[in-house]
This record gives structure tokens, sequence and C-alpha cells, in this order.
């Protein structure tokens, strides 16, 4: 039996030595299984559930499980099931085997199928030939070793499959040693080696033939068997002593971590194997009736554990504690102090006093274990607390007990409720008292100060000297100083920011700070300094505080347990970036710090212990790794309107998405709920977000181009410290928003602005021809008007005068008359003229009447040619139209100018004047029976110096009339004026204008 012990000792020894070639971090060795913190997936929803039977981790972070129900993967917080349906494997096959290779891809050995193996994303047969695999592990290079019971043993590298070995009897476990050997665990057959092409059967050491694991470590190689583990090597191999009560258990599976520990899978639970010993959990969650199959260690020190019913997590923590789950005097802590020799000293609430040492809990017999300490302190002489109503004690060691010795009011003790003590450099003992001011015993005799002294204070809750010998005295009112037999006391006054002390320290640099019910003070320059930024947790009641040897302060509040860089609170502004906060995650029963004067303090070997509600915690600052294994940022998805696009390819969305989505995750698996992601999106953001928990971010309405989404992701400790991650997408343009689209709206509003420029020339041309005309126009009607009024009424004039010049020898007295007459008339034309040079002239003809107009112009002609014997007759046939006024004259002037020309120059006897009225048009004619006009006159350029005809015909074309002239020499003459009704009568229905333009265009092409 001592032999056996004596080897089980020495493996051990071997297993921590073998664990010296790495610096990397897993589960401490020195903690107890239930001192670590565990995380259990044994249900739905969380879990898709089945028994797990392989756990392994690709390079991009996500955990795979491999189950009977199927292939899962799990970033920490969703499950989700991987199909395998794209290379012909049923979704629900169950999953025997995982592992990942040199190159950190996914080998999968489904249950009745091929060989699976992962690439670029996807996943791939692998086909060797016919077989049926039995067992899959990777060699010493990371290559992987595949048994088939057909085929043989194989190895599968990057570019090359070799065969090792010929088929043999059902392989379930693999592995390869540093000595190039492949040994094969079989179903019930034993152990054989692989050597040169040929297998070799060990025995020796061996008394079970079914081998479900094996593990190599440093020359020796270990084996799971049905009935326990063995180690050794070609030669021979040698039992494991386990705890007894464990029987011949079925050591299923075997890891080794990166902090030496030995972790077995068994049926009956879960082992740690180290040099301290060999530790031991149930695990009945997770194994239930079965076993525990699988076992993996993942990139940041995590263990996994996969059983019968589900999946577990078990971790390391910044924290350990001891609650009341292992001891029920951990509850509800009191004071704390570490002497000298590493001893934790600790009060429960409820009473007692009690020593920590290698984990086990001693109750010092001298304090009652219903008596309160309210403090403890001491230095190398001894230990001093401060009891709830039996006053100080002082303790010693001798010869392995503790001696005591009390000492109370009968002693000189200001009160027996000693709630503070301190033990100075002198070795001088200062009790505190609940209030009755504090005591200080030296050479055996007690002196007493109070707030008659100087102390703000008859309640002291902490005392501190510091390293100029003063003692500094922590109470509700105030804080007061002691020095050279000097008192002086600090308030708000002075900058704290409350009047209530609860604690002091002093730091290594021999800065004083205060916690009060406020938050943190400092004393600079011989004043206290507060901060002046900070987060809420930090004005917060502080009740302990204690420096690392990192210059790190390690705060408990009344709801927080802090760690905090000293340099940023010297200088006043503190980020929330810079407070790290610990809780249950951690490792943590509580995060309630206690009111006592030492509820948090430092040990010599640089940790810092807590004295909290729900127990009594340590952390080691030297194992906290501010380099800790980074977040793995990944973005999983992006959906545009619930349609979700294919990341695999180039994304484009489609036109005027009204909301994207982007869907993330941040692989850390220790504490997965502490990751926080920032992110930014070019293209849109002008800075990166604020860290944020939530895993997907929301973008709406996002205009057509190109974007890019990027990612990173903090790991739980808070270090930014990964990867980024980042994809490209474009949101396509309607057909607005394309490129040609606007390069033709910028063409066809080049063209409309040309177009409208040409439009706007040809206006203005159109308008300053217009302006030309006018003006031509006005000289012709001016020229018209003086034919019309001035030369006519002159020639009248002349005629008159000739008749006058002929009668004045035979007839004076008519001849009188004739001059009268001449006289009125060339008034009147005198008139005419003017009014037709101004253009200010009345209408020719006083009332729309216009035969009648016409019958008084032919009688007034037809006396003053003296041709009173020439007949004229005017005909109106049909209904007189409303003329037009403009019309009405211009018709006025045609017929007038017709008349003359008819009585002065035609030599006739009779004129005829005819107005004929119809629906579409007024037609007019004058005809003379005289003498004719000469053909000459008739052409368009007419008789030289003479306007008649010529005026006749502007004014016919202006109405948009017709006007044609008759004549033969001997017989007469005959015009006749045709105008359409749209023109000439004013009750005429408005014509539109294109018919105005036709109708003229006819009119004046037939003139």
């Amino acid at each position: 039996m001592i032999c056996g012990l004596m080897q089980t000792r020495c493996a051990l020894i071997g297993i921590v030595l073998a664990g010296f070639v790495t610096n990397a971090r897993a589960l401490d060795p020195s903690r107890l299984p239930s001192q670590y913190v565990r995380e259990q997936w044994t249900t739905e929803p969380k879990f898709p559930g089945g028994v797990v039977n392989g756990i392994a981790q690709t390079t991009d972070g996500y955990l795979w499980i491999g189950t009977d129900r199927g292939l899962i993967r799990f970033d920490g917080f969703n499950f989700r099931p991987v199909s395998l349906t794209s290379i012909a494997i049923a979704s629900n096959v169950s999953i025997l085997q995982l592992l990942t290779d040199a190159d950190g891809k996914l080998w999968i050995r489904p249950q009745g199928a091929d060989l699976v193996r992962q690439r670029e994303d996807k996943f791939e047969s692998v086909r060797y030939g016919h077989g049926a695999i039995t067992a899959l592990s990777t060699d010493k290079h990371g290559g992987v070793l595949v048994s088939d019971i057909e085929q043989g043993t194989f190895r599968f590298t990057a570019d090359d499959i070799q065969k090792l070995g010929p088929s043999s009897p059902p392989v379930i476990s693999m592995t390869e040693t540093a000595d190039g050997k492949v040994w094969l665990g079989t179903l019930g057959d034993g152990l054989f080696f692989l050597t040169g092409g040929r297998a070799t059967n060990v025995s020796a050491g061996l008394p079970d033939r079914k081998i479900n694991s094996l593990l190599p470590i440093d020359g020796e190689l270990w084996v799971g068997t049905d009935t326990g583990l063995y180690h050794g090597n070609g030669d021979g191999f040698r039992r494991l002593e386990l705890p007894s009560f464990l029987g011949d258990v079925q050591v299923l599976s075997i890891l080794r971590d990166h902090d030496s520990n030995m972790w077995l899978g068994t049926t009956r639970g879960l082992l740690r194997v180290n040099g301290k010993g060999i530790s031991f959990s149930e695990e009945n969650e997770l194994r239930g009736d079965g076993g525990i199959n699988a076992l993996f260690e993942d990139r940041e020190g995590n263990l996994w554990i996969g059983g019968t019913r589900g999946l577990g997590r078990i971790r390391d923590s910044a924290f350990v504690t001891y609650s009341s789950v292992s001891d029920p005097r951990f509850e509800h802590d009191g004071p704390i102090y570490v002497d000298p020799e590493g001893r934790t000293w600790f009060a429960a609430a409820e009473g007692g006093l009690y020593i920590l040492q290698n984990g086990r809990v001693q109750p010092v017999t001298s304090i009652p274990p219903d008596e309160v300490v309210y403090s403890i302190s001491g230095s190398a002489d001894g230990v001093w607390a401060g009891r709830q109503r039996g006053g100080l004690t002082r303790l010693r060691f001798r010869n392995g007990a503790i001696a005591s010795q009390s000492y109370t009011e009968a002693d000189g003790l200001a009160q027996n409720s000693a709630y503070a003590v301190y033990v100075s450099r002198d070795g001088s003992a200062w009790a505190g008292t609940l209030n009755g001011g504090v005591s200080k015993f030296k050479d055996g005799h007690f002196t007493t100060y109070t707030t008659s002294n100087g102390l703000a204070s008859n309640t002291v809750s902490a005392i501190l000297e510091t390293h100029d010998g003063a003692m500094w005295f922590a109470t509700p009112s105030g804080l007061s100083s002691f020095s050279n037999g000097q008192w002086r006391t600090y308030t708000t006054t002075e900058g704290l920011p409350s009047p209530e002390v609860n604690c002091l320290i002093e730091d290594s640099s021999g800065t004083l700070w205060i916690g009060t019910s406020a938050g943190l003070a400092f004393l600079a320059s011989e004043r206290f300094q507060i901060l002046h930024e900070s987060p809420d947790v930090l004005r917060e009641p502080a009740v302990g505080m204690a420096e690392d040897k990192s210059g790190r302060f390690w705060i408990a509040t009344s709801d927080h347990v802090l760690r905090v860089p000293r340099d940023k609170l010297l200088s006043g502004v503190v980020n929330t970036i810079d407070v790290r906060e610990y809780g249950q995650a951690d490792g943590l029963k509580s995060t309630q710090g206690v009111k006592r004067s030492r509820s948090v303090v430092a040990d010599s070997a640089g940790r810092i212990w807590f004295s909290l509600t729900g127990g009594l915690s340590v952390v080691d600052p030297s194992q906290i790794d501010d380099n800790s294994v980074p977040a793995l940022p990944h973005i999983e998805a992006i959906t545009a309107d619930n349609n979700t696009a294919n990341l695999t390819a180039s994304v484009r969305i489609p036109p005027s998405p009204r909301r994207i989505t982007f869907e993330y995750t941040g692989l850390s698996l220790a504490v997965p709920a502490r990751v926080r992601f920032r992110y930014l999106l070019e293209g849109f953001d002008s800075s990166w977000s604020q860290p944020v928990a939530a895993r997907e971010a929301v973008y709406t309405n996002l205009g057509a181009g190109s974007y890019r989404f990027r990612l990173v992701a903090s790991n739980s400790e808070g270090l930014w410290n990964g990867p980024e991650a980042a994809i490209g997408f474009e949101v396509e343009p309607t057909l607005s928003q394309t490129w040609w689209f606007r390069s033709a709206l910028v063409l066809c509003a080049g063209l409309v602005a040309l177009a409208a420029y040409l439009i706007r020339m040809r206006q203005l041309t159109r308008l300053l021809n217009a302006r030309f005309e006018e003006r031509l126009a006005e000289r012709g009607r001016v020229a018209r008007e003086l034919h019309d009024t001035l030369l006519q009424s002159f020639q009248g004039l002349l005629l008159r005068f000739q008749t006058a010049y002929a009668l004045f020898d035979t007839r004076p007295a008519d001849a009188k008359d004739v001059l009268g007459n001449s006289i009125d008339q060339t008034a009147q034309a005198i008139t005419e003229g003017r009014e037709a040079v101004q253009g200010l002239r009345a209408s020719a003809v006083e009332s729309n009447d216009l035969a009648q107009a016409i019958t008084t112009l032919g009688e007034q002609l037809a006396a003053g040619a003296g041709a009173t014997s020439v007949g004229m007759s005017v005909e109106v046939e049909g209904t007189p139209w409303n003329l037009h006024p403009i019309v009405r004259d211009e018709i006025y002037r045609v017929v007038s100018e017709a008349l003359r020309n008819a009585f002065r120059h035609a030599q006739a006897k009779q004129i005829e004047v005819e107005f004929r009225y119809d629906e579409r048009q007024l037609r007019l004619r004058v005809r003379d029976d005289g003498k004719g006009i000469d053909a000459t006159f008739l052409t368009a350029e007419g008789r030289a110096g003479h306007f008649g005809l010529h005026g006749m015909r502007e004014r016919a074309k202006l109405m948009g009339g017709k006007l044609t002239v008759w004549t033969a020499a001997g017989s007469g003459t005959e015009i006749e004026l045709i105008i359409p009704a749209a023109y000439a009568n004013a009750a005429s229905p408005r014509r539109s204008w294109f018919a105005e333009r036709f109708s003229r265009k006819s009119v004046r092409s037939k003139s």
C-alpha cells in the first residue's frame, strides 16, 4: 500500500514538472473544484439537447459541439445547429468525434458516413476508399490520424494521405507519442503501437482490454480504461490510485490543461489530478446516468465538459471566495487581517474570531464564538482584536498555541467597545472606541483622547499612522490628525467630500487616501483633493481600500468591488473605461462591502483580501493578465427589410432599404456577457460608436452607394486588444439615383437651358423685328393717314379754290360762299393732319352705321367735285354686324379711297356701293362706269408718287381680308373687299391661335 501511494505521488509530481514547459494560463491548480466558476447547459431552449461526444474550437473562435442529434456551433450566447445536408449527410446525424488540425480546420466523424472536413467555411467529404472509421486523433505535428476497421490506419496532412498500418480490431482511441509511435486503443483487444507499418501489442500492466482514451505526456502514455487510469511506456504500465470510493471507475476521456492539471472524465464524475492531489466533482447534472464523454480546453483556458445530458464550462476567476457554501463561518464577514506569517484572521459578523491557513479554518478559542469582533490589527509581536464587549485583546502564538490577554475599562481603556484597532511603528496599540474616544496603550498604560482634547468625534471608525509619524483618526464628524502633541481636524471645509470618514490608507508614494460616505479624497499640498470627473460608482460610500504592487487601487464600496489605476485617481479625472468592476462572474458571491476599520487588506504576497457580505474573497493581481486573450469579432448576418444577404459573395442591397440590420458577435467564451462592441459604418458614420453590449446594429434609410461596416470587440477583461472585422456592401441605386440617369438629367437640363436660350433669343429677335415692323407700320400708317386726310383735303381745297376762282367774274356771291366753305375745310384739314401725325385722331366713323357714313361721304365728295350729276347708290344685304372699331375705320378708309378715285378721276356717271353680310364674311363692292384705270397703275409698285391702291391693299391685309380690283379702259372699275367674320364681327366667337394664324395665312396668300 505504501509503495502504491509513493508511485501515485511520483506520478503527480511528474505531471506538474511536465507542465513547466508552457507559460499559458489555464485553471489554477491550487483551487478547490468548488472555487471554480461553473456554468451548465443541459435543457432546451438554451441547449438543443443530446449526448455530447466531442468538442473542438476553430481558429475563428467558435466552439463546435458534436452530439447524437447533430453538429452545433456556439458563440457563448447562442447554440446554432449546423446542417451537413450539402454533402448528403442528414442534418441530425450523430457526431461521434471532433478535432482541429494544425491549420485550425474542423474535422468531423459522423456516424455511418464519410469523414468531413471544413475548408473555407464550407464542409466537404474526405474520401480515400470505402471503409468504416472508428477513431480520429491528431498526430504530434497537428496532422490527422484516422483508423478504419477495413482499410487500416491513415495519416492526413495538408497535401497528402499516408497509410500507416493494416486493418486491425476496432480502434476507439488513438494518439502519437514524441518518438513517432502511433498508439491504438481497441474496443476489446488491448493496446497496440505502430512502427514500420506493423502493429505490436502491449499488455504488461494493463489488465483491461478495452482502451477508452489515450494521452501522451513527455515520454509517458496515460491510458483510460474501464477499470481505472494507467501510465507507462512500451515496457509496461502502472495503475494510478484514484480515491477508493470510486472503485474501478471507467475513465472515458483524458485532458491535460496548460496549468498541468490532468482532467479525467469518468462514469462517476470529473477528477482533477495535479501535484496537490486528486480532486473530485460528481457533475450529476451533466452526466446523468452516463458519464463525462468529452473534455476540451479552449484558447482562453476554459475547460469544457461534455456529458450525457449536456455541456458544461469550468473556468478560473479573478477572485477565490470562501463562503457559507464551504463553511458557515464565512457568512457575513467582519474585519480581516493578514499577519506576517501569512495567516488570515477574520471575524464573522455573528461572532467569533478565526484563522484561515492553507485552506483550513481554525477558531481562536480565547474569543467567545458569540462575541462580535469589530477590528483586527497586529505586528510581528502579535495580533490585537477590538471586541464589542470584551475590550481589547492581545493574541500571541506560543509553542503552537495562542496565548491571549484582554484589557478593559478596568485597565484604563476608554470603553469596552473597541471599534478600531491599530498598532503603530513604536509598538503602541491604539483602540478607537464606539463612543468613548481613542485610547493609546504603551508600556502597560492607557492614555485616552476625546473631543475635549481636539478629536473630531468620540466615535472612531479607522486609525492610520503615516510615514511622517502622524496619527490619523477617521470619525463620523471629520478626520483628525495627532502629531507632535497637536490635534487638527479636517472636514468639508478643507476639501473632504463628506465629513463621514470610513477608511484610511497610505499608498506606496506616501499619499494619504481617505474613503468617505461620498467617495474618495487624497491629501496633496496640505489640502484634500477630490475626483473632479468620475463614474457614479466612485461616488458611493467607500468602506475599504488597498493598493497592489502594480499601483492599482482595490476599493470596496457599499455596492461594488472596483479596481482603478492610482495615477488616474491622482489626476482627478477617471473615465468609465478606467474602472474595472468585479462581480459574480469573477468569483464573488457578493459585491457589498463591510463597514469595518479593516475590510480590505493587502498581504505580503501581494494578494488583496476583501471582507464582503457574501464571504471572504481574495484576488492575486499578479495572476490577472492585462494582455488576456482578445475577443474575435464576427459579422454573422446582414438583413435588409427582412431579406438576409449572402455574405460569401459580394453583398448588394436592393434600392431604397428602409432598415438594414447587422448581426454580429464577439468570441470571448469566458464571460460572454462582458463583451462590448464598437462599430463604424464608413460612408455614413463620422466616428466609432460608444461601447455597447447589443449584438446588432440597425441603420435606416441608407442612400445608394458603397459602405463598409467595421466592428471591434473587447474581451471579458474589457481590453480592446483584438482584431477588426469588416465587410463591404453596396446599396443599389433606384432608377433616379443611377449615374447614367443623373447624367441624362444633366444633359436634358442642359438641352432645356439651350432650348430656353434659343427660344428666348428667338423671342427677343421676334420682339425686335416686331418693333421694327411696328415702326415701319407706323410710318406706313402715317403715310396713309396723310394721304387719306391731308392730301385728300388739300386736293379738295384745290378744287374748291379753282371753282371759286372761276366764279369770281360772273358770280361773285357764289365764289364767296365757296371760299367760306374752303376756309372751314382748311381748318378741318389742319385738325385731321395734327391728329394723324400724333395718332390721336378719333374714329373716322362716329357711329356703327357704316352704310350711312359711306352715303354721307359720297355726298360730300360729289359736292366738293361739283359732280352733282353723278349718281351714287349704297345697298346693304343681310343684317349689318357690330363691327370692331378698328376694322370699321379701316373699311371706311378703303371705301373712301375708292370713292374719291371714282369721283375725281373716273369721270363716272354712276357709282354703286354694295355691302353683303353673310354668316362667314363681309363682302363690300364699289363699282363705277367711268373710264377705268390704266393697267400699269394696278401693279404692286403702282403709280409713282401715288399711294391710293397701295394703301388700300395694306389696309385689307391688316384686316385679314382680300382686296380685288377689276378694270378695263372705257368700261369702269370694280373694287371688291372680302373680310372674314372672325376678324370683322365683334360678336363672332373667339378662335384658336392656330385657326387665326392659319386663316390669316390663307387670306394673305390670296391677296
